[in-house]
């Protein structure tokens, strides 16, 4: 089922009611309590946003995540960065990696474009207030060649988006992610939806009830569990 939001009620439906697809409600607007609220909860906008303006919450049941200590790091991504000509930096350029995010090899106007101007004006917004961050990754320091953003929870690091400019840039900066959050004692990394290049790269599927466990700091890892 999907539920009608009411835009004066910042409230959210029980996530485990919706559709299989995760798909859960729809309307409301991307203020930063309606924004942390779903977060909070594994609740995600994802809609169209040149067909229909109103906004759609997603919360799958099943969560594709990478511990920061499981990531896989190919021979070929490791020898780029023993190269010495790649860097990473945080929430050095945030706007420029999300708008990245939005128009690489022209995804804007492709059918089904979800990062529109309302979303990234709400998430350069919950960058100035140390929720939403990014992760750059340069070429001799000077030239962006990668990135990825996201909201960070105590616990979680929710992932975006991510770009790249160059082949791996994206792969590179979710190795510079990893690095962070190991650093934050973060304990994972949601992906949102699984993409062969993640799984690649040690993704793997929880439950949500395991998600939100870790979420509220009930359990401090990510236990292994069985596809669904």
């Amino acid at each position: 089922m999907i539920f009608a939001l009411d835009d004066n009620i910042i409230a959210f439906p029980n996530p485990k009611l919706g559709e299989p697809d995760g798909a859960l409600a729809i309307g409301g607007d991307l203020s930063t309590d309606r924004l942390m609220l779903a977060y909070s909860h594994g609740i995600f906008p994802w809609y169209d946003f040149k067909v229909d303006k109103r906004i759609i919450w997603y919360c799958p049941m099943q969560r594709f995540v990478i511990v920061p200590q499981e990531l896989h790091i190919s021979h070929s991504l490791r020898t780029q960065i023993n190269k010495d000509i790649y860097s990473f930096s945080f929430d050095r350029a945030f706007a420029d990696v999300i708008n990245h995010c939005a128009t690489v090899n022209g995804r804007i106007t492709q059918e089904g474009a979800w990062l529109g101007p309302d979303l990234i004006n709400a998430f350069i917004h919950l960058n100035k207030i140390n929720i939403a961050h990014s992760v750059e990754v340069w070429r001799n320091g000077q030239t962006l060649v990668g990135g990825l953003y996201g909201v960070l929870l105590q616990h979680c690091f929710v992932g975006d988006s991510m770009f790249s400019l160059e082949p791996s840039g994206s792969k590179l900066a979710l190795v510079g992610l990893c690095h962070q959050m190991i650093n934050m004692h973060v304990a994972m990394i949601d992906c949102q939806l699984e993409t062969p290049h993640l799984k690649s790269m040690g993704g793997r599927h929880i439950s949500y009830d395991t998600y939100m466990s870790i979420i509220r700091g009930e359990i401090d890892h990510v236990p292994v569990e069985k596809e669904a």
